[in-house]
Protein backbone atom coordinates (compact mmCIF):
# COMPACT_ATOMS: atom_id res chain seq x y z
CA UNK A 1 0.00 0.00 0.00
CA UNK A 2 1.30 3.48 -0.88
CA UNK A 3 2.24 5.84 1.93
CA UNK A 4 -0.46 8.30 0.88
CA UNK A 5 -3.28 5.72 0.87
CA UNK A 6 -4.12 5.78 4.58
CA UNK A 7 -4.10 9.58 5.02
CA UNK A 8 -6.24 10.18 1.92
CA UNK A 9 -8.73 7.48 2.90
CA UNK A 10 -8.74 8.97 6.39
CA UNK A 11 -9.47 12.38 4.84
CA UNK A 12 -12.39 10.93 2.87
CA UNK A 13 -13.79 9.24 5.99
CA UNK A 14 -13.51 12.39 8.11
CA UNK A 15 -15.00 14.52 5.31
CA UNK A 16 -17.98 12.16 5.05
CA UNK A 17 -18.56 12.34 8.81
CA UNK A 18 -18.18 16.15 8.55
CA UNK A 19 -21.11 16.24 6.08
CA UNK A 20 -23.27 14.21 8.47
CA UNK A 21 -22.41 16.46 11.43
CA UNK A 22 -23.07 19.51 9.27
CA UNK A 23 -26.56 18.19 8.50
CA UNK A 24 -27.12 17.56 12.22
CA UNK A 25 -25.99 21.10 13.05
CA UNK A 26 -28.26 22.90 10.56
CA UNK A 27 -31.31 20.63 10.69
CA UNK A 28 -34.27 22.82 11.71
CA UNK A 29 -31.80 25.42 12.97
CA UNK A 30 -30.73 28.99 12.17
CA UNK A 31 -28.04 28.71 9.49
CA UNK A 32 -25.88 31.82 9.90
CA UNK A 33 -25.03 31.34 13.62
CA UNK A 34 -24.23 27.68 12.89
CA UNK A 35 -22.00 28.60 9.96
CA UNK A 36 -20.20 31.35 11.89
CA UNK A 37 -19.56 29.25 15.01
CA UNK A 38 -18.45 26.22 12.98
CA UNK A 39 -16.06 28.39 10.96
CA UNK A 40 -14.76 30.09 14.10
CA UNK A 41 -14.12 26.71 15.74
CA UNK A 42 -12.32 25.42 12.66
CA UNK A 43 -10.23 28.58 12.27
CA UNK A 44 -9.14 28.56 15.92
CA UNK A 45 -8.24 24.88 15.62
CA UNK A 46 -6.24 25.56 12.43
CA UNK A 47 -4.36 28.44 14.05
CA UNK A 48 -3.58 26.22 17.03
CA UNK A 49 -2.16 23.55 14.69
CA UNK A 50 -0.17 26.20 12.85
CA UNK A 51 1.27 27.54 16.11
CA UNK A 52 2.31 24.03 17.13
CA UNK A 53 3.98 23.33 13.77
CA UNK A 54 5.93 26.55 13.45
CA UNK A 55 6.52 29.94 15.02
CA UNK A 56 4.02 32.67 14.29
CA UNK A 57 6.64 34.62 12.35
CA UNK A 58 6.98 31.70 9.94
CA UNK A 59 3.26 31.09 9.73
CA UNK A 60 2.20 34.64 8.90
CA UNK A 61 3.82 36.21 5.90
CA UNK A 62 3.17 39.95 5.74
CA UNK A 63 1.91 40.32 2.19
CA UNK A 64 1.14 43.65 0.59
CA UNK A 65 -2.39 45.01 0.48
CA UNK A 66 -2.89 43.95 -3.15
CA UNK A 67 -2.26 40.28 -2.37
CA UNK A 68 -4.37 40.45 0.80
CA UNK A 69 -7.21 41.82 -1.33
CA UNK A 70 -6.96 38.76 -3.59
CA UNK A 71 -7.22 36.51 -0.52
CA UNK A 72 -10.17 38.59 0.69
CA UNK A 73 -11.94 37.91 -2.61
CA UNK A 74 -11.36 34.18 -2.08
CA UNK A 75 -12.82 34.48 1.42
CA UNK A 76 -15.92 36.23 0.06
CA UNK A 77 -16.34 33.51 -2.56
CA UNK A 78 -16.02 30.68 -0.03
CA UNK A 79 -18.29 32.45 2.48
CA UNK A 80 -21.04 32.70 -0.14
CA UNK A 81 -20.49 29.08 -1.23
CA UNK A 82 -20.70 27.75 2.33
CA UNK A 83 -23.77 29.85 3.14
CA UNK A 84 -25.66 28.47 0.14
CA UNK A 85 -24.54 24.91 0.91
CA UNK A 86 -25.62 25.17 4.56
CA UNK A 87 -29.00 26.62 3.61
CA UNK A 88 -29.44 23.91 0.99
CA UNK A 89 -28.48 21.16 3.42
CA UNK A 90 -31.05 22.40 5.93
CA UNK A 91 -33.77 21.96 3.31
CA UNK A 92 -32.62 18.72 1.63
CA UNK A 93 -32.02 15.15 2.78
CA UNK A 94 -28.28 14.47 2.99
CA UNK A 95 -28.85 11.59 0.52
CA UNK A 96 -29.72 14.21 -2.12
CA UNK A 97 -27.48 17.11 -1.07
CA UNK A 98 -24.22 15.10 -0.92
CA UNK A 99 -24.53 13.56 -4.41
CA UNK A 100 -25.37 16.97 -5.88
CA UNK A 101 -22.19 18.32 -4.27
CA UNK A 102 -20.28 15.49 -5.97
CA UNK A 103 -21.02 17.11 -9.35
CA UNK A 104 -18.35 19.76 -8.63
CA UNK A 105 -15.75 18.29 -11.07
CA UNK A 106 -18.14 18.95 -13.96
CA UNK A 107 -18.43 22.65 -13.16
CA UNK A 108 -14.69 22.93 -12.49
CA UNK A 109 -13.79 21.52 -15.91
CA UNK A 110 -16.34 23.77 -17.63
CA UNK A 111 -14.79 26.73 -15.81
CA UNK A 112 -11.31 25.61 -16.86
CA UNK A 113 -12.46 25.50 -20.50
CA UNK A 114 -13.89 29.03 -20.29
CA UNK A 115 -11.16 30.68 -18.20
CA UNK A 116 -7.97 28.78 -19.04
CA UNK A 117 -8.75 27.53 -22.54
CA UNK A 118 -8.44 23.88 -21.53
CA UNK A 119 -10.06 21.38 -23.88
CA UNK A 120 -11.60 18.18 -22.44
CA UNK A 121 -10.57 14.84 -23.90
CA UNK A 122 -13.20 12.75 -25.68
CA UNK A 123 -13.44 10.40 -22.72
CA UNK A 124 -14.01 13.38 -20.40
CA UNK A 125 -17.11 14.29 -22.39
CA UNK A 126 -18.42 10.86 -21.41
CA UNK A 127 -17.80 11.72 -17.75
CA UNK A 128 -19.61 15.03 -18.15
CA UNK A 129 -22.61 13.32 -19.74
CA UNK A 130 -22.72 10.76 -16.90
CA UNK A 131 -22.77 13.53 -14.28
CA UNK A 132 -25.50 15.44 -16.11
CA UNK A 133 -27.49 12.20 -16.47
CA UNK A 134 -27.09 11.61 -12.74
CA UNK A 135 -28.39 15.11 -12.00
CA UNK A 136 -31.42 14.48 -14.22
CA UNK A 137 -32.14 11.15 -12.52
CA UNK A 138 -31.93 12.84 -9.13
CA UNK A 139 -34.61 15.31 -10.24
CA UNK A 140 -36.89 12.35 -11.00
CA UNK A 141 -36.22 10.83 -7.58
CA UNK A 142 -36.51 14.22 -5.90
CA UNK A 143 -39.96 14.75 -7.40
CA UNK A 144 -41.17 11.71 -5.50
CA UNK A 145 -39.98 13.44 -2.30
CA UNK A 146 -41.51 16.76 -3.36
CA UNK A 147 -38.18 18.28 -4.47
CA UNK A 148 -37.88 19.79 -7.95
CA UNK A 149 -35.12 21.80 -9.61
CA UNK A 150 -37.04 24.89 -8.61
CA UNK A 151 -37.09 23.98 -4.92
CA UNK A 152 -34.93 26.33 -2.90
CA UNK A 153 -32.95 23.48 -1.31
CA UNK A 154 -31.68 22.24 -4.69
CA UNK A 155 -31.13 25.78 -5.99
CA UNK A 156 -29.11 26.69 -2.87
CA UNK A 157 -27.05 23.50 -3.07
CA UNK A 158 -26.25 23.88 -6.76
CA UNK A 159 -25.39 27.58 -6.33
CA UNK A 160 -23.05 26.70 -3.46
CA UNK A 161 -21.49 23.94 -5.57
CA UNK A 162 -20.92 26.30 -8.50
CA UNK A 163 -19.33 28.88 -6.21
CA UNK A 164 -17.17 26.14 -4.69
CA UNK A 165 -15.95 25.15 -8.15
CA UNK A 166 -15.20 28.80 -8.88
CA UNK A 167 -13.17 28.91 -5.66
CA UNK A 168 -11.15 25.88 -6.79
CA UNK A 169 -10.35 27.63 -10.08
CA UNK A 170 -9.41 30.77 -8.16
CA UNK A 171 -7.08 28.67 -5.99
CA UNK A 172 -5.32 27.58 -9.18
CA UNK A 173 -4.78 31.26 -10.00
CA UNK A 174 -3.54 32.16 -6.50
CA UNK A 175 -1.20 29.19 -6.08
CA UNK A 176 -0.18 28.63 -9.69
CA UNK A 177 -0.04 32.14 -11.17
CA UNK A 178 0.55 34.30 -8.09
CA UNK A 179 2.67 31.60 -6.36
CA UNK A 180 1.27 32.33 -2.90
CA UNK A 181 2.51 30.29 0.05
CA UNK A 182 -0.21 27.70 0.89
CA UNK A 183 0.20 27.88 4.70
CA UNK A 184 0.13 31.66 4.78
CA UNK A 185 -2.79 31.68 2.34
CA UNK A 186 -4.75 29.35 4.63
CA UNK A 187 -3.88 31.46 7.68
CA UNK A 188 -5.09 34.76 6.21
CA UNK A 189 -8.06 33.05 4.57
CA UNK A 190 -9.14 31.59 7.95
CA UNK A 191 -9.33 34.85 9.87
CA UNK A 192 -10.88 36.72 6.94
CA UNK A 193 -13.57 34.06 6.72
CA UNK A 194 -14.44 34.57 10.39
CA UNK A 195 -14.63 38.36 9.92
CA UNK A 196 -16.85 38.11 6.83
CA UNK A 197 -19.23 35.56 8.35
CA UNK A 198 -19.29 37.51 11.63
CA UNK A 199 -20.30 40.65 9.73
CA UNK A 200 -22.97 38.67 7.85
CA UNK A 201 -24.31 37.34 11.16
CA UNK A 202 -24.54 40.85 12.60
CA UNK A 203 -26.36 42.09 9.49
CA UNK A 204 -28.80 39.22 9.78
CA UNK A 205 -29.38 40.01 13.47
CA UNK A 206 -30.13 43.70 12.85
CA UNK A 207 -31.98 43.52 9.53
CA UNK A 208 -33.71 40.13 9.77
CA UNK A 209 -34.34 39.64 13.51
CA UNK A 210 -37.38 37.41 12.89
CA UNK A 211 -35.33 34.60 11.33
CA UNK A 212 -35.14 31.01 12.53
CA UNK A 213 -34.34 30.48 16.20
CA UNK A 214 -30.82 29.30 16.95
CA UNK A 215 -30.24 26.10 18.92
CA UNK A 216 -26.79 25.22 20.23
CA UNK A 217 -25.56 21.74 19.30
CA UNK A 218 -22.24 20.02 19.95
CA UNK A 219 -22.04 19.11 16.26
CA UNK A 220 -21.43 22.79 15.40
CA UNK A 221 -17.92 22.79 16.89
CA UNK A 222 -17.27 19.26 15.62
CA UNK A 223 -18.16 20.37 12.08
CA UNK A 224 -15.51 23.10 12.03
CA UNK A 225 -12.79 20.90 13.51
CA UNK A 226 -13.52 17.89 11.28
CA UNK A 227 -13.10 20.00 8.13
CA UNK A 228 -9.65 21.14 9.27
CA UNK A 229 -8.62 17.56 10.08
CA UNK A 230 -9.85 16.34 6.67
CA UNK A 231 -7.92 19.10 4.89
CA UNK A 232 -4.79 18.45 6.93
CA UNK A 233 -4.82 14.74 6.02
CA UNK A 234 -5.41 15.60 2.35
CA UNK A 235 -2.52 18.07 2.15
CA UNK A 236 -0.25 15.66 4.03
CA UNK A 237 -1.07 12.90 1.54
CA UNK A 238 -0.48 15.33 -1.32
CA UNK A 239 2.99 16.16 0.02
CA UNK A 240 4.16 12.52 -0.02
CA UNK A 241 6.27 11.08 -2.88
CA UNK A 242 4.40 9.51 -5.81
CA UNK A 243 1.12 11.15 -4.77
CA UNK A 244 -0.97 12.02 -7.83
CA UNK A 245 -3.47 14.81 -7.29
CA UNK A 246 -6.00 13.31 -9.73
CA UNK A 247 -6.14 10.02 -7.82
CA UNK A 248 -6.10 11.73 -4.42
CA UNK A 249 -8.90 14.10 -5.41
CA UNK A 250 -10.99 11.17 -6.61
CA UNK A 251 -10.41 9.13 -3.45
CA UNK A 252 -11.23 12.15 -1.31
CA UNK A 253 -14.45 12.64 -3.25
CA UNK A 254 -15.50 9.17 -2.11
CA UNK A 255 -16.45 10.93 1.14
CA UNK A 256 -19.87 11.34 -0.45
CA UNK A 257 -20.38 7.58 -0.06
CA UNK A 258 -19.75 7.88 3.70
CA UNK A 259 -22.10 10.86 4.00
CA UNK A 260 -24.74 9.09 1.92
CA UNK A 261 -24.61 5.78 3.79
CA UNK A 262 -24.19 7.10 7.34
CA UNK A 263 -26.36 10.19 6.94
CA UNK A 264 -29.11 8.37 5.09
CA UNK A 265 -29.36 5.75 7.84
CA UNK A 266 -28.94 8.18 10.74
CA UNK A 267 -31.64 10.57 9.51
CA UNK A 268 -33.86 7.67 8.29
CA UNK A 269 -34.14 9.05 4.77
CA UNK A 270 -36.21 7.46 2.00
CA UNK A 271 -35.44 5.79 -1.35
CA UNK A 272 -31.79 5.11 -0.51
CA UNK A 273 -31.46 2.24 -3.00
CA UNK A 274 -32.32 4.19 -6.19
CA UNK A 275 -30.37 7.17 -4.88
CA UNK A 276 -27.33 4.92 -4.37
CA UNK A 277 -27.56 3.71 -7.98
CA UNK A 278 -27.65 7.30 -9.29
CA UNK A 279 -24.79 8.24 -6.96
CA UNK A 280 -22.66 5.55 -8.61
CA UNK A 281 -23.39 7.12 -12.02
CA UNK A 282 -22.23 10.54 -10.77
CA UNK A 283 -19.11 9.07 -9.13
CA UNK A 284 -18.28 7.19 -12.34
CA UNK A 285 -18.44 10.50 -14.22
CA UNK A 286 -16.30 12.18 -11.54
CA UNK A 287 -13.76 9.35 -11.79
CA UNK A 288 -13.44 9.82 -15.54
CA UNK A 289 -12.95 13.57 -15.17
CA UNK A 290 -10.38 13.13 -12.38
CA UNK A 291 -8.28 10.35 -13.92
CA UNK A 292 -8.37 11.16 -17.63
CA UNK A 293 -6.20 14.28 -17.83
Amino acid sequence: MSDWALPILGSALVLGIYDVFKKHAVRENSVMPVLFLATLSGSLFFMLLTAVRMSSSAAVIHWNSGVLFLVFLKSLLVSASWAFVYYGLRELPVSIASPLRATAPLWSIIGAVILFGEMPLKIQWVGMVLILAGCFLFTLIGQKENFSWRSKGILYTMTGTLLGSASALYDKFLLGTKHLDPVSLQFHFSWMLVVILGAALLCRHFFFPAGSKFQWRWSIVATGILLIIADALYFYALSLPDAQISILSLLRRSSVVVAFAVGGRFFKEKMLLPKAAVLMVILAGAAILSLCK
